[in-house]
């Protein structure tokens, strides 16, 4: 079998086991982001390291996506500003409570932290500050990888503990990456693996979460505020009064 196929197989694997399992929590997660958008609060995302910080750009001002959305696109933990320095910066205690504050976290507002490794300071101190400051905590990331990491690495956390331990977060969506993250292993390359999976897991879960909240608004008679793409006919029309109404309370929108 060719590298390529064995790495769809196991993609759609992960995708499949994501769909299987994790209705229940999807559908938890999703009610409370569909009461905090019906009251008028935002939905708060931070990816907090890595490739993990693309949780954060996937939901915000997507096609498709939830308009109510202030993303924490921070660039301390942004691979575009130095990939060792966000490794540096995710691994640094008590960074994520200042970027959370910067951002006007607070009481009745969701925060979505996702990590699929749920290990790092970052990670850990983003969901312990969120409810803190009376937010309801979502956790995107993998218990089997977690489970796996020496209590001693120094990628973890002081505490040790893991994200999906935790008991700040609210609901725990399982992404279902394994060990690695990487899931191809290539006849005569010893040692390695290629093929990440983390990015469509963790992207995956996200999108699967925001339809589901937009269908249970529907379903409530409530119309969701929903992203179309500035590239369509009458794209910009439409999108220019969720810019109006949003732009003063989201960070990066305008």
């Amino acid at each position: 079998m060719k590298a390529r196929d064995k790495f769809y197989s196991a993609i759609k694997g992960i995708l499949d086991g994501i769909s299987k399992d994790e209705g229940a929590n999807l559908d938890k997660a999703a009610r409370i982001m569909a009461d905090a958008i019906e009251a008028g609060h935002l939905i708060y995302v931070f990816g907090t390291g890595g490739h993990s910080y693309i949780c954060a750009e996937e939901m915000f001002y997507r096609t498709g996506g939830l308009v109510p959305v202030n993303s924490m696109l921070d660039a301390g933990v942004s691979l575009a500003f130095g990939a060792g320095r966000s490794t540096w910066i995710e691994r640094l205690p008590g960074y994520s409570q200042r970027v959370i504050k910067s951002y006007g976290l607070g009481e009745g507002d969701v925060l979505i932290v996702g990590n699929a490794y749920g290990i790092n300071s970052a990670t850990i101190d983003a969901a312990v500050e969120g409810k803190r400051l009376g937010a309801k905590v979502i956790a995107i990331t993998s218990p089997a990888f977690s489970r796996q990491i020496p209590k001693d690495h120094p990628a973890r956390h002081p505490s040790g503990k893991n994200l999906f331990e935790l008991e700040e977060v609210d609901v725990v969506l399982d992404n279902h990456m394994p060990l690695g993250d990487a899931v191809v292993e290539v006849e005569g390359l010893e040692g390695v693996k290629v093929g990440p999976s983390s990015t469509m897991a963790n992207a995956f879960t996200i999108n699967s979460l925001v339809v589901t909240v937009v269908e249970m608004l529907v379903e409530r008679g409530v119309e969701p505020p929903v992203w179309v793409s500035s590239n369509m006919p009458g794209g910009d029309e439409r999108n220019a009064k969720y810019l109006k109404k949003y732009g003063p309370v989201i960070k990066h929108l305008l």
